[in-house]
């Protein structure tokens, strides 16, 4: 039974690889229905800013770089700070594996923020921390003592497991951490569903809720039949649900 359900997903999802623009598009029709998700990408860029007034060196470490898109708007707003932009460094966080996020490395991320801060006349570093989040650790970081340094967690601690799923026990590690650093600011982006403790039908119920309110938002804004929105769930929700729960709409 168990290998019949695994065979029958294998085939559901199965699709063809979207290339990095055609996917991008796809998340831009999500991110245009998930209002949420936009308020709370901008809420926490909005943070980060104030927190960051005056501050002349910046270090962000983002636990789920992704496709960068996040810090866009924010080298934007930076770079026309009065009395000049600080000096910018981004540590982006994930795994070397996740060619979906952007159809290749993160080198690519890198390309592109360090080619925006260019164009703003931004002085700008990026820091390639190719690791899962769960496995990360002082050394990836590069923290220099005279730098205000933010952390940001965009819908990724619902990945890491607590000690209730393993001995290892990457939760409080990773917060441990993160509290070790002493920053100026932490934002926190998640979901309201609980993904990473071990008792399986609380946790099911609570996706299955959390499933069931993201689709009504997409039956609400595009009809079943819509193309843009039957790539984006393929491509975008449908591979992700894999792995429990929204992560990649920046």
């Amino acid at each position: 039974m168990e290998d019949s359900g695994k065979s029958i997903g294998q085939k559901q999802l199965k699709c063809n690889e979207p290339t990095g623009s055609e996917l991008l598009s796809y998340m831009h029709v999500l991110y245009g229905i998930f209002l949420y998700s936009k308020f709370a990408y901008r809420s926490a860029n909005a943070i980060l800013e104030e927190a960051m007034d005056n501050e002349p060196r910046v270090h962000i470490v983002d636990f789920q770089i992704a496709q960068g898109s996040q810090w866009v708007p924010l080298i934007q707003s930076l770079a026309r700070r009065p009395g000049g932009p600080p000096f910018l460094c981004i540590t982006g966080i994930d795994d070397s594996e996740s060619v979906f996020a952007r159809e290749a490395g993160i080198e690519i991320v890198a390309q592109r923020l360090c080619q925006l801060a260019e164009s703003c006349g931004m002085p700008f570093e990026f820091h390639n921390a190719a690791i899962y989040s769960s496995e990360v650790d002082f050394q990836h970081l590069s923290i220099r003592p005279d730098e205000a340094l933010a952390v940001n967690f965009p819908y990724i601690l619902h990945h890491v497991p607590d000690k209730s799923v393993t001995t290892e026990n990457n939760w409080d590690r990773i917060l441990g951490l993160i509290k070790s650093l002493s920053p100026k600011v932490v934002t926190l982006l998640e979901q309201e569903s609980n993904t990473n403790t071990s008792p399986f039908i609380p946790r099911f119920l609570e996706m299955l809720d959390y499933y069931m309110a993201m689709f009504a938002s997409i039956d609400a804004a595009r009809p079943r039949d819509d193309k843009e929105r039957i790539s984006a769930e393929q491509h975008c929700v449908a591979r992700d649900s894999q792995h429990g729960g929204l992560r990649r709409f920046r």
